[in-house]
């Protein structure tokens, strides 16, 4: 499954906890990630994945968002993965929880 691939990569590329679900008790600097699609074309298949850096300030969520992307960048080195592309990233503060957060969305073609 490709979501524990990934868990297992960021896990050993990063100095925070990274989840599929949000961590209880919530750490002050955290990275979430979900699946948002995928398709398959001649039995390649394409999943987009939104990956959500939280932090206590502005400043600690984006810096920990560039590190995500650069751990998400290595995944090209595993077996499995195809290609990584950023799709996009961006300051996506939860403004319910008031938490800070930057969000990358990648596309990651894998077999």
């Amino acid at each position: 499954m490709i979501e524990v691939i990934i868990l297992n990569h960021l896990k050993t590329k990063l100095s925070v906890p990274v989840r599929l679900e949000k961590p209880e008790p919530i750490p002050n600097e955290y990275v979430l990630f979900e699946k948002i699609g995928s398709n398959r074309n001649n039995h390649l298949v394409s999943s987009t994945f939104a990956f959500q850096s939280y932090s206590e300030s502005m400043f600690g969520a984006s810096s920990l968002n560039e590190e995500v992307k650069k751990a998400v960048d290595s995944l090209i080195e595993l077996d499995d993965i195809a290609s990584v592309n950023l799709n996009s990233d961006y300051n996506f503060t939860d403004t319910t929880t008031k938490k800070y957060r930057y969000q990358a969305v990648y596309d990651i073609k894998h077999y």
